[in-house]
């Protein structure tokens, strides 16, 4: 593991040699509009006999192939579930002279494969290597899901369950030839895993909870949270050592926390997590006086009645993310059809700002371009200016034939929103539509989405 320290040739303003940008805002002024997009694309739980792929999408406006999939990086191999992926290298690194955010890693959920694409050139990647899940077993891990480059090459992988799929989970750790290290944490520092967010400066790491791989893979049972098979806690980490310092349980208003950030600011300590079943969104801090970490629910998404339901419907905030220069919280309440702003710029008192209503249950758009939008909002990316979010529609190839059968049958969108950040404010784009029912062997589904050169929920800074 890297020194926690922050290099002398890190500092906010320095000439950095490897990759990424020196800060946030160099980030935003630097970064330019985003003109490409790789995608998460599966057909696995789907009536499409073929591999999960990397989708290239073109968002050049000024390009014939606009809002198209340009290319298709396909797996070698069907069942994988491609999930959530990221680069080898960040703005974690821009320290690091020689290194470049080149490679992507794309692990498969369901698989526990980890593919490796050289996107050197970025309109057509190609795969150049493939770790086999039996590699993974051998450490008793499995079910990968986020993936964080670490500031001197190395790669972080979080890994839900252990080799027969049960809990518990942990880390996985490779070098800068993608191979291999171990396990990056002791054994036994955690039951559950999901997500995870670093910040360095800090020494200090912050990871999630869903559940064990059999139990969330055949889809969801409400009788499972009953029994407590889904999580409820936040963990923080001594980043230098790799253990557990403090556990925060957040008791029913915060099951299934799921995404969690940090804000980018290197120097600070406030974060937020969205607990996805609950549908509310927990603020996070470092209480200085006390020694220790903090959490408490900031904003809560109440629970709608449907004719269709017999229960309350939750809104199911599967998905956060904060703007590059901390101003904004994003969110998408999946089962409501709802995307979001909140204004954070005093972290302990968020302010909403504004939302739009697209597909899902309740969502008050229910076409673009004369294509139904038949989930709700899922997976968000924002523009490193913060003037664009984009959003997918899957969430979990079980938990989508559960909720929106149909789409497996239509495929996903990928749909956008103009931001304003002066008034905060968000404007559903109509012009924009991409459309994965129309991929060659049938529609598929969409999930994660990176940026060519670094994004709001995979650069890092120390």
């Amino acid at each position: 593991m890297s020194d926690a320290s922050t290099p002398s040739d890190a500092e906010p303003g320095h000439d950095h040699e490897g990759p990424g940008y020196a800060t946030p805002q160099a980030a935003i002024e630097e970064g330019g509009r985003e003109k490409l997009a790789y995608v998460m694309s599966l057909y696995v739980g789907t009536d499409v006999d073929a591999s999960d792929f990397v989708a290239v999408v073109d968002l050049d406006p000024e390009s014939d192939t606009y809002c198209e999939i340009v290319d298709r990086i396909e797996m070698p191999n069907r069942g994988d579930e491609l999930h959530h992926f990221g680069w080898n290298a960040c703005s974690s690194s821009c320290h690091v002279e020689g290194l470049e955010r080149q490679h992507l890693i794309v692990p498969g959920q369901r698989s526990s494969r980890l593919h490796v694409i050289d996107a050197a050139d970025r309109r057509n990647p190609e795969l150049v290597e493939v770790i086999e899940p039996e590699e993974v077993f051998e450490y008793d891990l499995s079910a990968p899901h986020t993936v964080h480059c670490i500031p001197d090459g190395q790669i972080l992988i979080s890994m839900l369950g252990d080799a027969d799929g049960d809990l518990p989970g942990g880390f996985l750790e490779l070098n800068e030839d993608f191979e291999i290290e171990g396990r990056w944490e002791p054994p036994g520092e955690i039951e559950m895993n999901y997500d995870y967010w670093y910040q360095p400066r800090q020494n200090v790491m912050v990871s999630t909870e869903w559940a064990a791989p059999k139990t969330y893979y055949p889809g969801f049972d409400l009788e499972d949270v009953e029994e407590g098979k889904y999580g409820q806690k936040i963990h923080f980490w001594d980043w230098e050592d790799g253990t557990v310092e403090q556990t925060i349980d957040l008791g029913e208003e915060g099951q299934i926390p799921l995404e969690v950030r940090f804000l980018h600011t290197p120097e600070s300590t406030h974060g937020f997590v969205g607990a996805a079943l609950s549908s509310n969104i927990f603020h996070f801090w470092r209480d200085e006086e006390a020694g220790e970490y903090r959490a408490e629910k900031a904003i809560d998404f109440e629970a709608r009645e449907h004719p269709d339901w017999d229960m309350p419907v939750p809104g199911l905030t599967t998905d956060i993310l904060i703007s590059m220069d901390d101003r904004y919280l994003f969110g998408s309440n999946w089962l409501h059809g709802e995307v979001w702003m909140y204004d954070i710029s005093d972290p302990s008192n968020p302010r909403r700002a504004d939302s739009l209503s697209v597909g899902g249950t309740f969502g008050d758009v229910r076409e673009v371009q004369g294509r139904e939008i038949v989930a709700g909002p899922q997976m968000l990316q924002l523009s490193l200016d913060g003037e664009r979010l984009y959003w997918t529609t899957s969430l979990f190839s079980s938990w989508d034939d559960q909720f929106y059968p149909e789409e497996a049958e239509r495929g996903s969108v990928m749909l956008k929103a103009d931001v304003d950040p002066r008034k905060g404010t968000l404007e559903l784009d109509e012009d924009f539509l991409v459309d994965w029912g129309d991929c060659p062997a049938g529609p598929a589904r969409a999930h994660e989405i990176r940026w060519p050169d670094g994004d709001c929920t995979s650069d890092v800074w120390q």
